[in-house]
């Protein structure tokens, strides 16, 4: 730094801040390689279908079934992140004394809801065994294996959240930022 009055000379030092810590989880690098997988294989549809002027028959059903196992591997990834529509006007007019309660409520149903989407997507997996696929002679019990896979890493990540909101006595979260960022 210098002293001439008007600064021409200073020197702004600006504190270098750290990396920010990305944890890595296993719903992420599953939807990130199904993601990738899918875009792969709609690229080749569309090459084939444009480009060729011939098209593979199976990329338009496989990317289907790959669409809805994302949905249900994100719809996981929006359950360990907070990220789920919710209403919220409740925890602003209620008195303090029964938000403990009403958040207490939303993470037992949450847990109970998430549970019955386990069942009856076990149920519906076991039944689609006898289908095949329309291209492939694959049982329809493999794409909803995929909708089974993300309803139980929802299980657990609701059942996690409900941990820990019970650890803290389903107070509000101490930082509850607008988007979380894991």
């Amino acid at each position: 730094m210098t002293d001439d009055k008007h600064g021409a000379g200073a020197q702004f030092v600006v504190p270098e801040e750290p990396d920010p810590v990305i944890d890595h989880h296993p719903e992420d690098w599953l939807a990130f390689a199904i993601f990738w997988g899918m875009a792969v294989i709609v690229f080749l549809q569309f090459f084939t279908r444009y480009i060729l002027n011939d098209s593979f028959a199976w990329t338009e059903e496989i990317a289907r079934y790959l669409l809805m196992w994302i949905t249900f591997i994100g719809a996981a990834i929006a359950m360990r992140r907070g990220t789920h529509i919710s209403v919220e006007v409740a925890h602003m007019f209620l008195p303090a004394r029964f938000i403990p309660i009403l958040n207490f409520t939303i993470d037992f149903l949450v847990v109970g809801f998430v549970g019955l989407l386990c069942w009856f997507s076990i149920s519906i997996t076991q039944r689609m065994q006898i289908q095949t696929m329309t291209v492939f002679p694959w049982p329809m019990s493999i794409v909803y294996g995929g909708v089974a896979l993300g309803c139980f890493l929802m299980l657990w990540r609701a059942v996690q959240r409900f941990i820990a909101d019970m650890r803290r006595g389903w107070r509000p979260a101490p930082s509850h930022p607008e988007l979380p960022i894991d």
